[in-house]
Parts: structure tokens; sequence; C-alpha cells
């Protein structure tokens, strides 16, 4: 009995962890000149699979979306047209410290 607990507790965690680690924060960028309804096309879709637009650029055509990752492969093959460009949102320093 404890075993089957102790197994049902681990495959409990790796479930968890796996959902975890589905989430990725990332920017997708257009070059100028992208029409606006294909930008507005990638963020419903990312809605629709759960994800949010953390944050919407007016110097640039692009965003900062949270969402699982097999959306983000998704937004890529939809804007492949458009030279779309979807990167890893991270921390960038100006001094190596």
């Amino acid at each position: 009995m404890k075993l089957q607990i102790a197994f049902l507790l681990i495959a409990l965690l790796a479930v968890l962890s796996l959902a975890a680690d589905s989430d990725r924060q990332v920017i997708v960028s257009y070059p100028k000149g992208t029409p606006q309804n294909i930008m507005d096309e990638a963020m419903e879709e990312i809605r629709k699979a759960g994800g949010m637009i953390e944050h919407e650029y007016s110097l640039i055509k692009g965003f900062v979306a949270t969402g699982p990752a097999k959306i983000f492969e998704t937004i890529k093959t939809m804007g492949e047209g458009h030279n779309v460009l979807v990167e890893e949102d991270k921390d960038v320093h100006a001094i190596n410290s």
C-alpha cells in the first residue's frame, strides 16, 4: 500500500512539473509594414490557447505574450510569410555582472 501511494505521489509531481515547464514568455515582433490583422490574429490564437498578451509595443510592431510553448510554434508557422520573430523574453544587461 505504501508503495502505491509513493508511486502515485511521484506520478503527480512529474505531471505538475511538466505543466509548469510548458508556459513561456516571449517577444513576438513583425517587420514594419506588416498588416495589423496579421498581428491581431496571432494575439487571438495565443488567447485561445490559454495564453495572455502582457504588453503591446507602440514603437515596434510587436507584443510580449505568455503561454504554452506549442502555441508559439504555431505563431511562427502562421507568420512565415511576414518574417515574424518569436524570441524568449529575458533580461538584458549592458554591463557583465
